[in-house]
């Protein structure tokens, strides 16, 4: 599956910011805990505009991420009144922009907005072009028993199962020990 190179970028940073959440991390520690690890974050996609790198906007943005991990599991129906809520509160107007060495794509809120609102916004407008595409089982929880995460599935034949290839391999590894006991045992 395809879409727009800001779309697919947005859908990753919101898989990335999502699976912060104690549970879905390596170290199951939530990992945005402070302004600094939310600046690693947002540095790493290349987030522009309005940054006040305090616990007021760190608090926004956590409340954010909840609800797009929410969101994410939904069906498109209820997907479309929340990604429509969204837009609406922000009064987002949606523009094309190029800026620094990014082409053409689409921003609808000014670079001086919250940052939580402007996630919420850019995160809606990808969400427009999956709910268009009628592509929202793309959108999915990790297989894992024991994570919490969520995924993007942009293969060709829409077969990804885990959040990460740690995940993968566990559960491979524990699918692995089932079929060895079970040959064991007489």
């Amino acid at each position: 599956m395809h879409f727009a190179p800001d779309t697919e970028a947005t859908l990753e940073f919101t898989v990335a910011l999502a699976n912060t959440v104690a549970g879905a991390t390596k170290s199951g520690a939530d990992e945005i805990s402070t302004p600094g690890e939310l600046t690693v974050l947002l540095d790493a996609h290349r987030y522009s505009g309005r940054f006040d790198r305090d616990e007021a906007e760190l608090a926004d943005v956590r409340d954010t991420r909840e609800r797009l991990r929410t969101l994410w599991l939904r069906g498109r129906d209820d997907a479309v009144v929340e990604v429509n809520a969204m837009l609406e509160r922000a009064r987002a107007l949606p523009q094309l922009v190029r800026h620094d060495d990014f082409d053409w794509h689409l921003h609808a809120t000014e670079p001086s907005a919250p940052l939580a609102e402007r996630i919420r916004v850019e995160v809606a407008l990808a969400l427009v072009d999956v709910l268009r595409s009628d592509e929202m089982g793309r959108l999915r929880a990790c297989a894992a028993d024991d994570c919490a995460g969520i995924l993007i599935d942009l293969s060709h034949n829409g077969s990804k199962r885990f959040c990460s290839v740690r995940c993968g391999n566990r559960m491979n590894m524990v699918a692995f020990r089932q079929r060895a006991a079970a040959e064991s045992t007489p």
